[in-house]
């Protein structure tokens, strides 16, 4: 089960939700990734998902993913899970979701999430970036905004991930050197791009199949930014079918050059890997980077 402090907090928010006494019948471990531990909650008003973790190792998690995925669900475009609440009991901070049962594809998946992830991707803003700060995985994302997409891109994505690693000692002087003359091509890579409302950690991991066969998106580290963002962090590490991506370039083509600028787009989450799980990921940032000299 639950510690008992978290059990009786969520329990009480399960009331006021329901507007009746609830009580948890039974908690099952999930598989909750490498930071949270995650449960599947047999209630008497029915089941939800909830995961925590030390309030004092990642202040403001689960408030952030909470406002992330209420971002998403107010665009309608892709199901996220609806949240319940979120809040700290004792030690333990927490996040509260809806519980979606999974299911097998429909026929169709991989046109449909293509469509609605272009529907999402049509959401705009007037400036890169975002209101408050979140996560990327267990790293600080810092979403100060900007009016261009390189600029924005340079200083709140790599910039942030190049220090974080210098200050480990995980990039030689060339590697620095590198990303230094990168920047300077940064505005002849990338054209001009409006805000999309992007997901922001769109990987395979971070989809599931809902009870009615559709793709239900989760985990986010919202934004606004380039979608090529998303489209890159879904090939990355694979697992997003080709009729993904035309059924997207279809609803929304993507400008000439896409592919290429992908890898460019991918060294942010690379660089987050190589800050959170150390130097093997290194060799995938100084490919990417011999490309562009």
């Amino acid at each position: 089960m639950l510690p008992e402090k978290l059990n009786a907090a969520i329990a009480s928010m399960l009331a006021q939700k329901n507007k009746k006494e609830t009580s948890i019948i039974s908690a099952r471990p999930l598989s909750g990734g490498s930071i949270n531990y995650a449960y599947l909650l047999e209630t008497s008003s029915g089941k939800y998902f909830v995961k925590y973790n030390k309030a004092s190792a990642y202040p403001g998690m689960f408030a952030q993913e909470a406002r992330g995925l209420e971002i998403l669900f107010t665009a309608n475009a892709l199901r996220v899970p609806e949240v319940i609440g979120s809040g700290e009991s004792g030690n333990n901070s927490f996040l509260l979701l809806e519980y979606i049962e999974s299911a097998s594809q429909n026929n169709d998946f991989w046109e449909v999430f293509g469509q609605k992830l272009a529907k999402l991707h049509s959401h705009t803003a007037g400036n890169f970036g975002l209101d408050h700060d979140n996560y990327i995985g267990s790293l600080p994302q810092y979403n100060n905004t900007h009016g261009r997409w390189t600029d924005f891109f340079r200083e709140e994505r790599l910039q942030v991930q190049i220090d974080m690693a210098g200050r480990s000692g995980l990039l030689s002087k060339e590697m620095l050197s590198s990303f230094e003359r990168l920047f300077k091509k940064l505005d002849e890579i990338f054209p001009d791009v409006s805000p999309s409302l992007i997901h922001g950690d769109l990987w395979s991991g971070n989809y599931m199949v809902d009870e009615k066969g559709e793709a239900c998106i989760i985990d986010p580290a919202v934004y606004y930014g380039s979608r090529e963002m998303d489209i890159g962090m879904s090939r990355l590490f694979g697992g997003f079918s080709g009729r993904f991506y035309e059924a997207y370039n279809a609803a929304c083509p993507m400008a000439p050059g896409w592919q290429q600028r992908l890898d460019i787009c991918n060294l942010y989450p690379l660089m987050v890997h190589v800050n959170l799980f150390g130097g093997g990921y290194v060799g995938s940032v100084e490919a990417i980077l011999r490309r562009f000299k």
